[in-house]
């Protein structure tokens, strides 16, 4: 009997794996990529029931109009949103109207703060003028030196330009020697001096130094309606001394200022 011999010689039953082994090819095709498909499903707002399928042009219309809406929806809000420019006229206008008030400023500040006792003295009428011309007048002793007449020229210009065409308005220069006698003649003590003289020349007050203008103005007001007396009579504020033009006296007979 012929013996059969096993290749396995301790008689092991060869192990199988109960589980599928992997293959590998070394030259691997593509591998296959599952695509989803997605449908596009269209929805109306009112659905008709009756109809059974809707064209591909009716679709796409379908698709299109919402898109189309919003685009123009947005448009028109933006359009509104944007602020409207002023156009060339409207810019032209408001450079005249700017520099029409620049120049409205300019000619206040320049009455009010840059009248000088020398702008005074040019517009001033001459003291034997106003002596014989029949109107009341305010004589005004001052000095280029004195701070306090340089502080009230201004105030001394409004009246002036108010009540010119009925009150004489006079300046002398207490540094003139041309006027000593006028200084003694109305105690001229303290600058700046204002002599409040009616019609005939006769002085109905005076008032000396820094003062309210609302003095001045009653006063020069009082001369012009022609009253008998003048309300602020005798008034004196903080002044310059008239004792200091000796230093600063000048030999013109020719001004009268």
């Amino acid at each position: 009997m012929a013996r059969l011999t096993s290749p396995n010689p301790i008689a092991l039953h060869r192990f199988q794996p109960c589980f599928p082994i992997p293959r590998f090819t070394a030259n691997p095709q593509r591998r296959r990529i599952n695509s989803r498909k997605f449908q596009t499903f269209v929805c109306q707002t009112n659905p008709n029931l009756d109809h059974k399928d809707t064209s591909p042009s009716e679709q796409e219309k379908l698709l299109v109009e919402p898109t189309t809406v919003n685009a123009e929806t947005t448009k028109t809000t933006t359009t509104t949103s944007l602020p409207q420019l002023p156009n060339k006229d409207v810019n032209n206008k408001i450079a005249l109207v700017s520099t029409l008030a620049a120049l409205g400023l300019f000619l206040s500040a320049r009455l009010d703060f840059g009248v000088s006792l020398k702008d005074l003295s040019v517009i001033a009428v001459p003291y034997e003028e106003a002596l014989s011309n029949g109107k009341p007048t305010v004589v005004e002793f001052y000095a280029d030196w004195c701070e306090v007449c340089r502080e009230l020229a201004p105030d001394v210009y409004k009246v002036e330009q108010q009540y010119k065409d009925q009150v004489n308005f006079v300046m002398l220069n207490v540094d003139n020697t041309k006027w000593e006698q006028e200084l003694d003649e109305f105690g001229v003590e303290g600058i700046p001096h204002f002599a409040f003289l009616d019609k005939e020349g006769n002085e109905e007050g005076n008032v000396v130094g820094r003062l309210p203008r609302q003095y001045l103005l009653e006063n020069v007001d009082a001369l012009a309606r022609g009253q008998a007396s003048v309300p602020h009579a005798r008034v004196v504020g903080q002044y310059s001394s008239a004792e200091a033009r000796k230093v600063h006296q000048v030999v013109d007979p020719r001004s009268h200022g």
